[in-house]
């Protein structure tokens, strides 16, 4: 019987040929989408679920409990406190400070920019596996390293790592006792190299309670309450912050966050972390759900008016004793083998694409074809699909009477017909929701890259100078760059534009309580070379000896949050009590600048002379850039010959900024090219099925004198209806969707009307195209071809 099913199944689709090609390439266009996304949903939410622990371990934050209001970062002491404290509820605590810096061994030497410097317990509370080493000692004493394996093979390609002797910034000397396996991609902690943090155990920094510099987590005991644990944090903060500090900062604790949950958190300044969006992910899903919708009404439509030609199949089968339920079960089982000749040709199509599928998400995702659950996600489309698609034709077809069927007389009723129009119309909805999706994010990145920021980016390059050999001759690396041809000027900062800006507490003259604010320590050229405009007051000057110890600058903004206009924060005095214990007097007011990412509000700036510099910021002058590079090369080299020259352009900062929203928009703009080519193949389907049934009608009009252009059109007007409908279905909720997304930057275009009228055209104008070419064709035919037969 299953046999019998099959070869029919298998007649009628070599019979019917383009419906088939039709809805096997709408299927499996579908499902391979779906299993691209559904590979990397399973790989967001797996992130951290790998460690034996996860469940019990959790990322300690300071601060109030919120992503605006909270860091990650904690000072040493910490950890030890957390540990002293809770015996029974804190099993382990672990540090760990993101680092960089030169590593060299023998004649290689690399700017290594994933270090981790962390406790001796990394390895037992994390489950990063050891290929060789033990995790309960490898980072046991102050000169111990742990390389992955694919960093050990860069430094000793295949000789044994074990023993071996690296160095770190031309002072520590540490050997090699333990080689991990290289970090999963779904882990928010990304290392190459970890160093013991025991080397900084007796470091004064590291016993200072206010200076935060690492990432704290903890292991609880797996009977420990979380939320009972953080009721005593306030008190632990009293105990060794201090009430006056408490008072200063009312509300401010610690919390714990769930480790799975670390991932998922928004991205805060200087975590240096990865970060995931759910948004995103949500993004992800419902497109996944949209384009298989789509492929699947295709699958119906095509099946159903299929039913007419198939009508004398049925009638005879049903005048020979076939059941209904045999019938229904026939034609669901076609829907099934051609969901599976869909999902088998996805699984090759999916190999060949994940190359550039990796390369659109910007990172690989590892996919193990020997597992299979990787199996199970088709399999479940086959049967979901098969069934749920193929059930509405299957009754449609075996609810037949064989009377009628066999003398050729079944007609489509209406309320058919408006089904299948509606199925149309959900079709070209959701593909007018994709381009107005398209639309709106290309222009906001258009308008983010295009807005002037209020600083001059232009052939400038951005240099680090936080290695030893540059940072103890920055000054001298600075004024010898001035001296050539090929730079007009060199500041050095904290953080370029899009860069470092920590926020402090400032004690503020007039003001009761902290105000907090954005901080830039910067040389007396950092006003100059980025060309901001003093408002009010004047600039730093080496005319004014006492510029360097007790003045500052600020922006408009921090003037307006201050109740203060740019003239009268003049002469105002401030402090910074944990990076500077003088009065500092307000000498000048900026005009504000976007020295933050776009999404982000303008905030307030307090820029100070004083000593903390990571940057150096080259103008170049115009001309030769290759040259003009060459010549800070040359001297960036022979004050730091073991250093890697490392530079990026300051106009380059759009690109890391918004990465994640570019690559938004490219893989929008592709899924919807995809759901437009699906929906069109279905509208392609229904004009091919139109003209057939036609045939004899056209040829008529045709001997009767009616124009090729009357005829396209008598085809074209019942095939676009539902497309139109679609487009005044989909302007309004593209709107309100589009509006959402765009609330996620503080500056943003505006949602202009032409979008949804350049969407609407779009999408009729393929439609259009789409149905003319067998309009015309049809059109075109001579009538006695057609009426020949009668």
């Amino acid at each position: 019987m299953i046999t019998n099913y099959l070869k029919i199944a298998w007649r009628n689709f070599v019979k019917s040929k383009v419906f088939s090609f039709i809805n096997i390439l709408g299927l499996t266009i579908g499902i391979t989408v779906c299993m691209m996304i559904f590979l990397f949903i399973m790989n967001e939410f797996s992130f951290d679920r790998f460690h034996k622990n996860e469940k019990n371990i959790y990322r300690v934050m300071f601060g109030k409990e919120g992503p605006n209001n909270s860091g990650p970062w904690l000072s040493g002491p910490y950890a030890t406190a957390l540990l002293n404290d809770y015996p029974e509820q804190i099993l382990k605590a672990v540090r760990i400070i993101p680092s960089n810096g030169l590593v060299a061994f023998g004649e290689k030497s690399f700017n290594e920019k994933k270090l981790y410097i962390a406790d001796p317990d990394f390895f037992t509370m994390f489950s990063f596996p050891l290929i060789q080493g033990d995790p309960a000692t490898a980072l046991k004493d102050p000169n111990n390293v742990v390389l992955t394996e694919s960093t050990a093979r860069k430094y000793f390609g295949d000789e044994d790592p074990m023993g071996k002797v690296i160095e770190v910034d031309k002072e520590m000397q540490l050997t090699v006792t333990g080689v991990a396996r290289d970090v999963p991609v779904n882990s928010h902690l990304d290392f190459d190299i970890v160093m013991s943090l025991t080397v900084y155990y007796n470091a004064d920094f590291f016993k200072v309670w206010m200076d935060n510099n690492n990432f704290t987590y903890v292991q609880l005991n797996e009977r420990v309450n979380k939320s009972e644990l953080e009721k005593s944090f306030p008190d632990f903060i009293i105990k060794y912050l201090g009430k006056d500090w408490v008072r200063m900062n009312s509300g401010y604790t610690l919390y714990l966050i769930p480790l799975a949950d670390v991932y998922f958190m928004p991205s805060i300044g200087f975590d240096r972390v990865k970060h995931g969006d759910r948004k995103v992910v949500y993004i992800f899903i419902s497109i996944a759900i949209f384009i298989l919708l789509i492929a699947c009404i295709n699958f119906v439509n095509l099946s159903t008016i299929r039913a007419i030609s198939r009508s004398s199949e049925v009638g005879l089968r049903k005048a020979m004793g076939a059941k209904r339920r045999q019938l229904i079960f026939q034609f669901i089982g076609e829907s099934l083998l051609l969901a599976f000749i869909s999902c088998t040709l996805s699984v090759f199509l999916l190999q060949l694409l994940m190359p550039l599928y990796d390369n659109l998400l910007g990172y690989t995702l590892k996919v193990s074809w020997n597992v299979p659950f990787i199996y199970l996600f088709p399999a479940s489309v086959i049967i979901v699909v098969g069934i749920l698609a193929g059930s509405y034709p299957a009754f449609f077809l075996a609810s037949f009477s064989p009377v009628k069927a066999l003398k050729g007389k079944i007609i489509m009723s209406r309320s058919s017909i408006i089904f299948r129009q509606a199925l149309v119309a959900v079709q070209f909805t959701i593909s007018v929701l994709l381009i107005i999706g398209t639309i709106v994010i290309m222009s906001q990145m258009k308008y983010v890259k295009e807005k002037e920021l209020g600083y001059d980016k232009e052939h400038s390059i951005v240099v680090r100078i936080d290695n030893g050999d540059i940072y103890n001759k920055m000054n001298s690396f600075a004024d010898e760059l001035r001296s050539k041809a090929s730079v007009r000027e060199v500041s050095l900062m904290s953080g370029e534009p899009g860069g470092f800006f920590d926020q402090f507490p400032f004690e503020v003259e007039g003001q009761t309580g902290p105000w907090k604010s954005r901080s830039e320590f910067a040389d007396f050229n950092f006003v100059k070379i980025l060309g901001l405009k003093i408002i009010a007051g004047r600039d730093f000057s080496p005319e004014f000896r006492t510029d360097s110890a007790s003045a500052v600058l600020i922006n408009r903004t921090a003037a307006a949050s201050l109740n203060l206009t740019p003239e009268q924060a003049l002469g105002k005095w401030l402090k910074n009590p944990l990076r500077d214990k003088a009065r500092r007097t307000i000498i000048g007011v900026v005009e504000d600048f976007h020295f933050l990412s776009l999404k982000e509000k303008m905030d307030a700036l307090v820029i100070s002379p004083a000593k903390d510099r990571r940057v150096a910021v080259i103008k170049l002058n115009p001309g030769d850039l290759k040259k003009n590079i060459a010549e800070v090369k040359e001297v960036y080299s022979r004050m730091a010959p073991v250093y890697p020259f490392e530079y990026t352009f300051l106009d380059e900062k759009f690109d890391v900024l918004y990465k994640t929203d570019i690559n938004q928009q490219k893989i929008l703009s592709i899924f919807s090219g995809l759901a437009i080519l699906v929906a069109c193949l279905g509208l392609f389907g229904l004009a091919s099925f139109t003209v057939t049934r036609r045939n004899k009608e056209i040829s008529i009009r045709k001997v009767l004198g009616s124009k090729v252009k009357n005829i396209v059109l008598l085809l074209s007007k019942d095939l676009l209806k539902p497309v139109l409908i679609a487009t005044f279905i989909a302007a309004p909720a593209g709107y309100y969707i589009m509006h959402r997304w765009l609330q996620n930057f503080a500056y943003h275009t505006e949602l202009h009307w032409w979008v949804f009228i350049l969407a609407a055209i779009l999408t009729i104008s393929i439609a259009l195209f789409t149905v003319s070419i067998k309009s015309v064709r049809a059109a075109m035919t001579k009538p006695a071809k057609n009426l020949k037969t009668e």
